[in-house]
């Protein structure tokens, strides 16, 4: 009879072999590693996997070492570094061999000094959901006919800076640093460490055996507040926790919360969330309208946001102007300036009945320490002739 291998044990044994090698940014990032390992043993019990990313704004911050470690824990892994997008596409679609992706320097690849690589985004994008497939033409001239590889697999990341809006929402992000000095971690011995790591890999695989029936379409509580992307992201690394037991699920529940929170608070993917969390916490702060030019110079003056310095120069009216009317308001029109006066004087500018819509569905709950709470002020016409007094004058 097989010995059961007690998960909790386990799972422990796997975060201790990270905390020997790896000097993570917190709790949460060793939790949120090990169940990620543990989880691509058990890839086709769910519905999505996960990217997990490692991102640094400095190199020299362990990035590479993670994936060195993730290595000997997870199935079939592929350093795809240097790997064409050809390759990869044939690998992945090799479901009995299906590896799992190792991709260091991903800034080379989408960083802003690297043209777009769409194919390799379309597969990152792609393989996230079990279902998602890459088409892809396959013959030569007349007799080329479209092939649909699937593309579902385990990906672990790393890079520099930040990574596209669309691989960063399906991703679990651990922002790492450099090492400080009180830091202790062990060297990384290839040949002495490795197979340390093959050895728990091997009762990765044994447990994931053991526990698969009840993994396999399961559907594990939620911590509150977590929804939507962020729960199909956390999904499986919440079931496996489960299907381990004693400390685990609590863990992975606490971890969860914190790394989706700081994901969410350092997400400079989207420019737009950022103008519209800015216009509300730095810039209209209860006040019910402004002028183009006290919103600009508010905005430019805040010295932790892009305003002041967009690919070499400040925000202006224009862009502002195109920025926003990617949102629209309660009504349904898109968000555009209007004539609003200031001291007395009519100018064009924009209200706070405009964003109000916009600053509910996209920005991050406001702070706690807000100053002024932002309150809804009543509805007015969208026509760009009518005129607004401003609550507070400009400087």
């Amino acid at each position: 009879m097989t010995d059961i291998i007690d998960g909790p044990a386990l799972l422990s044994a796997v975060e201790a072999f990270h905390r020997r090698f790896n000097a993570f940014p917190s709790e949460a990032a060793y939790v949120a590693t090990v169940l990620w390992d543990a989880h691509t043993h058990l890839l086709d019990c769910f519905d999505s996997t996960p990217r997990l990313a490692f991102l640094s704004p400095e190199p020299g911050s362990g990035k590479t070492r993670a994936l060195e470690v993730i290595a000997t824990l997870v199935p079939r892994p592929m350093h795809a570094i240097n790997a064409s997008p050809a390759a990869l596409f044939r690998a992945v679609a090799d479901e009995t061999g299906r590896p799992v992706i190792l991709f260091d320097e991903i800034d080379t690849v989408f960083g802003p000094k690297a043209k777009d690589n769409e194919d390799l985004r379309g597969l990152l994008n792609a393989g996230h959901r079990r279902s998602g497939v890459s088409y892809r033409c396959v013959g030569d001239g007349g007799q080329q006919t479209v092939v649909a590889f699937p593309s579902y697999c385990a990906v672990a990341l790393a890079g520099l800076g930040s990574l596209p809006d669309t691989i960063h929402t399906r991703s679990v992000v651990i922002r790492m640093r450099r090492k400080a000095r009180s830091e202790k971690v062990q060297p990384y011995r290839e040949r002495t460490n490795e197979p340390e790591g093959h050895a728990l890999r091997k009762k990765l695989a044994k447990w994931a055996d053991q526990v698969r029936d009840s993994v396999n379409g399961c559907w594990p509580e939620m911590p509150e507040g977590i929804t939507d992307r962020p729960a199909d992201v956390w999904e499986p690394l919440l079931a496996v926790a489960d299907a381990a037991g004693g400390t685990w699920p609590e863990r992975a529940r606490a971890a969860c919360v914190e790394l989706v929170a700081a994901s969410a608070e350092g997400d400079r993917g989207s420019i737009g969330v950022k103008l519209l969390t800015d216009l509300r916490d730095h810039v209209f702060r209860g006040q019910t309208a402004l002028s183009t030019v006290e919103i600009l110079h508010l905005l430019n003056s805040l010295e932790e946001s892009p305003w002041g310095d967009l690919d070499g120069r400040a925000l202006n009216s224009r862009e502002l102007s195109k920025m926003l009317r990617e949102y629209v308001t309660a009504t349904g029109k898109p968000i555009a300036p209007r004539t609003v006066r200031v001291a007395g004087q009519p100018m064009k500018g924009y209200t706070r009945a405009d964003l109000n819509d916009a600053w509910d569905r996209y920005c991050p709950p406001p702070p706690e320490t807000s100053v002024t709470p932002v309150t809804a002020a009543p509805e007015l016409p969208l026509n760009s002739a009518d005129t607004v007094t401003a609550g507070v004058t400009g400087t």
